[in-house]
């Protein structure tokens, strides 16, 4: 790992998100330990996810699996090779289920919070970053639409156009651990991943935003090495930060934008570009990029 003088100054940084972005965030900051937590998105409703929300109206377990996944990935053990496996096809009811959604949901069930369930789950494999879900209250993302209302993320997704707003179902609270991490945290980063679907999630919940508005710590949106495919993917990143203000009176302090991808215009904030592309998974992240990056940002944006 290359030398990280400036981010062993923070005493805490939040990263909200979810999906495979987050867990590339938390990979990458593995080494900030206790230090390091991931507020987490739940309300996926596809998958194997899915189908455990509409059977046993859980919370969405994915997002956090795929951090706690990411955050061990490098001492793979009998454990984390368990919680990662999926059942094949021709496995009736369980197949495509992955095992780490059960175990999760299972833990959850024999436990009095969610959070109790993720938190013996760190133990057994080994995580000392915190891993923090938005809400222990199942709730589904909604957008409106020309007057009409749709639900689910999977749909909002496939949407071809923009929705007019975005909002959660039912109106649910955060964790008072997020809202903790948040108060305590000099660094808060945004994404990268799905913008509708796995960053602004959290932020509808009216106290996160107002938490993250009222913040002394520096705020960065981390931009997408590639345009996702959703119903957003017309939108210039500028665009898309003034219709989350719009939103949820959230901006950030500092945009961090991939070197490989044209320099954006039309942001209200500062703007740092940086080699941010893994060579060797397209349209992922590098971990050591992203790793190096934060590290100027904050070295060039935080004073102590």
């Amino acid at each position: 790992m290359q030398s990280v003088n400036a981010l062993f100054k923070c005493r805490r940084i939040a990263a909200i998100g979810g999906g495979h972005g987050l867990g590339r965030v938390m990979a990458s900051l593995g080494f900030m330990k206790d230090r390091l937590a991931g507020i987490v998105a739940t309300t996926d409703d596809g998958g194997s996810t899915g189908r455990l929300r509409e059977a046993s109206g859980c919370i969405a377990w994915g997002d956090l699996r795929n951090c706690l996944n990411q955050l061990c990935s490098d001492s793979p053990n009998l454990a984390r090779i368990l919680f990662e496996y999926r059942f094949k096809e021709d496995s009736g009811e369980l197949t495509h289920h992955n095992l780490g959604n059960l175990i999760l949901l299972a833990m959850d069930q024999m436990c009095v919070r969610p959070m109790d369930a993720i938190n013996l789950i760190r133990q057994m494999l080994q995580v000392e970053t915190d891993l923090i879900p938005m809400s222990e209250e199942p709730a589904s993302l909604a957008a409106m639409l020309d007057n009409q209302q749709i639900v689910g993320e999977t749909t909002i997704d496939a949407l071809d156009q923009k929705p007019d707003r975005l909002m959660l179902i039912p109106d649910i609270k955060p964790t008072q651990e997020a809202l903790t991490v948040l108060e305590e945290a000099d660094l808060i980063i945004l994404g990268p991943g799905s913008f509708m679907t796995s960053i602004l999630p959290a932020l509808l919940m009216k106290d996160v935003a107002q938490a993250i508005q009222k913040s002394d710590a520096l705020s960065v949106f981390i931009g997408n090495i590639s345009p996702e495919v959703s119903a957003v993917r017309q939108m210039a990143i500028g665009e898309k930060l003034n219709w989350m203000k719009e939103m949820t009176g959230v901006y950030p302090d500092v945009l961090l934008w991939p070197e490989e991808r044209e320099a954006p215009k039309g942001i209200q904030c500062a703007l740092l570009q940086q080699p941010l592309a893994d060579p060797f998974q397209p349209g992922a992240h590098s971990r050591e990029g992203m790793r190096r990056a934060l590290d100027i940002l904050v070295a060039n944006h935080l004073n102590y």
